[in-house]
């Protein structure tokens, strides 16, 4: 049979052409099996429809889910394909159980928590807010002569070594001394540090000066006030920048004595003392511990009373071998807080730089109570007078505290 020739018009063969480029252009356009889980497909297939969807990525899963609906994509397709959707569904299965999981630890954790608390506020158990401790030398970091990076190991070493030129009793030694003559001394020499207009330091070392000497040196009643005038010329000349002279403490003590016997005197005093004049007075810790109180900002109010209680101290012989500088200082700031009702009365920040503790201040607070109460009345008025000024808020009008400092 013979074969026939079959005629193909240029109309078909444009068709045909057509055809094979719309073929081409959907084998470029086909997707592997592994692409199809990140697209939105809706196709008919044999068993049914194939919805291949992308889920809201959640914090532990970040792929995307395949979720199969009608079976569709499993059908007729290997056995590769199947692992592949069953492993995504055991890894969301259990991705959401750990999740539900540590959810639920959480709210137990919580719900313990307030349970607990609950306890302890219902049997008064709940621990009150500590007083929280002040960095009082933080407005002088800046400050190169604050010198603060060495501050707490100066006054270590300042409470290290007060014992050492500590005065302890010494009237046994003074035939014709006691000590109701020391306090009328100290008085005195008050009135004139007050007249000279001298730093506070200068009457605290006059002080330790005095006590020191009668200590180790056998004084006749007549040269007590010839002590104490030459051991303010030798403070003055340790402290003061301008000190005053010779002539003017000659003048102040009326010509009781000549220019010549306060010069020996001052070549006595520092002859038995070793030239020692550098120590710890209770001024040293007296300026540390209020700026501890007061901070972090001044109260001046608070500085004139402590050194009001401080100076009824000095004048008592017995407070000054009974107390070490450093206790006589903290005590002197406790009473005035509790004078002027500055709560808590002995805070953290001052436990911390002074180193005693409340109830370790309670026996010398009680003696500087017992100070101020009778200061009024007392015959030796310099302290009460000088502190009655308004110059210094007139802090020794103010009524002594009652509560435990009023307790005998």
């Amino acid at each position: 049979m013979a074969s026939r020739a079959v005629v193909v018009g240029p109309h078909q063969l444009q068709r045909e052409e057509g055809k094979q480029k719309k073929v081409a252009a959907e084998g470029k356009n086909r997707q592997v099996l592994q692409d199809i889980s990140n697209l939105v497909v809706t196709a008919p297939a044999a068993q049914g429809k194939i919805h291949a969807k992308l889920p809201a990525p959640s914090e532990k899963n970040k792929k995307p889910v395949v979720e199969v609906i009608n079976g569709g994509l499993t059908a007729g397709k290997s056995g590769a394909a199947k692992k592949a959707v069953a492993a995504v569904k055991e890894k969301n299965a259990v991705s959401g159980r750990k999740s539900r999981e540590g959810a639920s630890r959480k709210n137990a954790r919580a719900f313990t928590s307030i349970l607990s608390a609950r306890s302890k506020a219902a049997c008064g158990l709940t621990s009150k807010p500590k007083d929280p401790k002040v960095d009082i030398d933080a407005a002088d970091a800046d400050n190169e002569l604050a010198v603060v990076e060495y501050l707490d190991e100066i006054y270590q070493f300042y409470k290290l070594t007060e014992d050492e030129n500590r005065v302890h009793e010494y009237m046994a030694l003074q035939p014709e001394i006691n000590p109701k003559m020391r306090s009328i001394l100290v008085d005195w020499l008050i009135e004139v540090h007050h007249k000279f207009e001298l730093m506070p330091e200068t009457l605290y070392l006059t002080i330790n000066l005095v006590d020191r000497f009668l200590s180790v040196k056998v004084v006749p009643r007549r040269e007590l006030q010839l002590v104490g005038i030459s051991s303010m010329l030798l403070a003055s000349k340790y402290e003061e920048i301008w000190a005053p002279e010779v002539n003017d403490f000659v003048c102040i003590s009326d010509n009781a004595y000549g220019k010549e016997k306060v010069l020996v005197m001052e070549k006595a005093i520092l002859g038995k003392l070793g030239w020692c004049l550098t120590v710890p007075t209770t001024y040293v810790f007296l300026v540390r511990y209020i700026k501890a109180s007061s901070a972090p900002s001044d109260d001046e109010l608070m500085e004139n009373m402590v050194y009001f209680l401080a100076e009824l101290g000095l004048m008592d012989y017995s407070a000054t071998i009974l107390y070490c500088p450093s206790m006589m200082a903290a005590s002197a700031v406790y009473v005035a807080r509790c004078t002027l009702d500055r709560t808590p009365f002995w805070t953290e920040t001052l436990k911390h730089h002074t180193g005693y503790s409340e109830d370790e201040l309670m026996d010398c607070a009680k003696l500087l109570h017992t100070f101020h109460s009778a200061a009024a009345e007392s015959k030796l008025k310099a302290v009460y007078n000088k502190f009655c000024s308004p110059e210094h808020d007139a802090v020794a009008l103010l009524s002594p505290p009652g509560g435990n400092l009023s307790a005998k």
